[in-house]
């Protein structure tokens, strides 16, 4: 019976899927900066005698054969790592298919990391709370959707010594659907292979909303059968596309009368045969060998080298076009530099990126728990770019008459040389000092510079541990910001590089379920983008004068039997509060009860408020990708955003059924988070993740 339930939800879930993706003939994914599928170390096994990784598996197998009246949360069969995890050794965990974060599947509502958007799940975002990359070199400057990209950071790698395949898929019918599988499996014990495809298709809540998103990603990670070699590869392919509106033409729709629009989607809009299309595409390859003699932790779960060295090759091109075919009725673009009606505004990135490093590691002979620990890391990276920029003029004319022509603007190739060095100590398990420099040595951005310090000190499982940590930054102002040509926009400007300092205390109690985060950030020539009084003509500028930023964050877990109580609150403080436009209060609390029904299906009931306090809001420049600080001043009261919802476990299958915004209409009848961008509204969603593993 329970399989049956199983399969009709999955046929109903699909079919609900290729109804709302045929209504855009380009299938697009599952933006790729989602949260990713978690990964945790398993403790649920006993202790007694060592096993290895293969006696371990067959164990777990026979386990699962007798098991018929419960659940497995995490499989032993899988074991996941990233890049991240094999930066000093080799590690790999097992993977953890449980209903942790599962209600928060949208890339724009992370708990920890909330942004704002123009009102969809697809269209353009940003960050709502202060929070600077830490980036240097080269930078184009146009990431208003990179919370849908695919990025190799991303990927995930997997050693299956049976196949594993994740199909995930979340719908709102045809306001919102989403899509991503995953599948992994060992083509021999050393060469792992798989891929992600993600589809986003949705129609949105107001007219020229239909997003269409695809992100498609081939990787391989092989180690050699003495484990001194390892290869991490991956092909990734994102293709963005979406329209622009402009924004509805009512100003006030949740306090003025709609009129005769009987909804959202009838609701006349400024812009309607305008879009962006933003493809990012790439091949990534790491590989490193580990010299001299090999450490291991008793279990085998862990490769430790002495010695490595490491050679890291990335290929990406990212092309950003901009299409207009309509006469601007409504005042959306400030101005016209070579069409009034027809724009084909287009860059595209190139970049070559090799990376050379070599790392070292003293560590005691000793085979017990490691004591001290002293590595260094020291590196060399060449970044080759080219970029161009072209618009499309129709005002050529030639002995025929007047003609539409593609005209290159700009053109330019360059390199930088980056050193790099990483040193750590670690010392009795307790203290652990981290050391991390970077510095454009030669090239166009010569004299950017990163440099991260981190003193982690551990006081044990029930003291929890405090991480100081202060970094400097030197930054060259984005490509948008110095020389940009388009047909709405054109900047030739000199800037001053970016600076930002920072010192921050972070304490972490596990046992406790809290964490505190006290950030205080300095920053100078900041850079932004505003337009002039009562304008919309978004325009770089840079604030001279020194911004001061402190950020506070607590979050706190609460267990009462069956009652779970999640909570994360911001607290920021700048004096330059209508400059940054961020909320000076954030808050996030999810309450939940956790069941068992029918002795199999894990159950959770709950739901999740998400709160700000009134800032400025910011505009959007459409044709331009940015976010900027318009006039007059617009702040719109705020509202708590709440949600309910209920997921599931059965076998190897998540089901989850929420109502996003489900307070619509007690508080407010909507709210904004962008200046004339109302965002979404109440809606359903259904989702299902089925894993595979046998």
């Amino acid at each position: 019976m329970l399989n049956r339930l199983k399969y009709s939800l999955l046929l109903l879930f699909c079919l609900s899927a290729s109804f709302a993706f045929a209504q855009y003939p380009n299938q697009q994914t599952y933006p790729g900066r989602q949260t990713p599928q978690s990964f945790t170390p398993d403790t649920s096994t006993k202790k007694g005698q060592s096993l290895n990784g293969d006696q371990e598996i067959d164990a777990e197998r026979e386990k699962e054969k007798k098991r018929h009246d419960s659940i497995t949360f995490t499989s032993k069969f899988i074991r996941v790592t990233n890049e991240q995890l094999l930066r000093d050794s080799t590690q790999v965990l097992h993977i953890d298919t449980g209903l942790t974060n599962y209600e928060n599947y949208n890339p724009l509502y992370q708990p920890r990391n909330p942004k704002i958007s123009l009102g969809s799940t697809g269209l353009p975002e940003r960050d709502l709370l202060f929070d600077p990359a830490r980036t240097i070199g080269f930078d184009a400057g146009v990431h208003f959707l990179d919370a849908y990209m695919l990025q190799p950071q991303d990927i995930q790698y997997y050693k299956a010594r049976v196949p594993f395949t994740n199909l995930t898929l979340f719908s709102g019918g045809a306001k919102e659907q989403i899509f991503r599988a995953t599948h992994a499996q060992n083509i021999n014990p050393q060469l792992n292979v798989g891929f992600n495809l993600n589809f986003l298709g949705s129609q949105g809540f107001y007219a020229r909303q239909n997003v269409g998103d695809m992100n498609l990603a081939l990787f391989s990670w092989y180690e050699s059968k003495n484990k001194r070699y390892n290869l991490l590869a991956n092909l990734i392919y994102n293709n963005l596309k979406t329209p622009e509106n402009g924004s509805v033409r009512n100003d006030s729709i949740f306090s003025a009368p709609q009129g005769t629009y009987a909804t959202t989607q009838g609701q006349p809009v400024r812009l309607y045969n305008t879009d962006d299309n933003v493809k990012n595409n790439g091949l990534y390859i790491k590989q490193f060998y580990y010299i001299g003699k090999i450490d291991s932790t008793k279990k085998g779960a862990a490769v430790l080298p002495t010695q490595r060295v490491t050679y890291t090759f990335y290929y990406n091109v990212n092309k950003f076009v901009f299409h207009q075919n309509e006469q601007d009725l409504y005042n959306v673009f400030p101005d016209y530099y070579y069409s009034s009606a027809f724009s084909r505004d287009s860059l595209r990135v190139s970049h070559v990126q090799n990376s050379f490093s070599y790392s070292f590691y003293l560590r005691p002979k000793s085979n017990g728990v490691i004591k001290n620990e002293l590595k260094l890391d020291l590196g060399l990276t060449q970044d080759l770019y080219a970029y161009q920029q072209f618009v499309t003029d129709t005002g050529i004319i030639n002995t025929y008459g007047r003609i539409v022509q593609t005209d290159r603007k700009q053109q330019t190739s360059f390199q930088d040389l980056t050193l790099k060095a990483r040193a750590g100590y670690r010392f009795s398990d307790r203290i652990l000092l981290d050391l991390d420099l970077q510095q454009v040595a030669q090239g166009r951005d010569f004299g950017n510079f990163l440099y991260d310090a981190k003193l982690t000190l551990s006081g044990g499982k029930k003291t929890g541990r405090i991480i100081l940590e202060g970094y400097s930054q030197n930054s060259s102002p984005p490509l948008v910001y110095t020389d940009w040509v388009s047909n709405h926009f054109i900047f030739h400007n000199s800037f001053s590089n970016q600076k930002i300092n920072s010192v921050s205390f972070n304490y972490i109690n596990d046992a406790l379920q809290l964490d505190f985060k006290a950030q205080y950030f300095l920053v100078s020539d900041y850079l932004y983008f505003a337009a002039q009084a009562n304008g919309i003509d978004a325009t770089p500028t840079q604030e001279h004068s020194a911004i001061n930023m402190l950020k506070l964050s607590l979050g706190k877990s609460l267990t009462f039997g069956r009652w779970h109580f999640d909570n994360f609150i911001v607290y920021q403080k700048t004096d330059f509060q209508s400059t940054l436009r961020t909320p000076e209060l954030y808050t996030y609390s999810n309450l939940y009860y956790s069941l068992m029904l029918f002795k199999i299906l894990h159950t959770n009931v709950g739901a999740n408020v998400r709160y700000n306090t009134e800032y400025v809001a910011p505009s959007y420049a459409v044709g331009l990708g940015q976010f900027y600080n318009g006039t007059p001043d617009q702040t719109f009261s705020p509202y708590p955003v709440a949600s309910v919802y209920l997921k599931a476990t059965l076998i190897r299958t998540n089901l989850f059924l929420q109502y996003n915004y489900a307070n619509q209409g007690l508080f407010s009848q909507g709210y904004y988070m962008v200046n004339r961008y109302p965002g979404p509204n109440r809606i359903l969603v259904l989702g299902v993740s089925w894993t595979f593993y046998n």
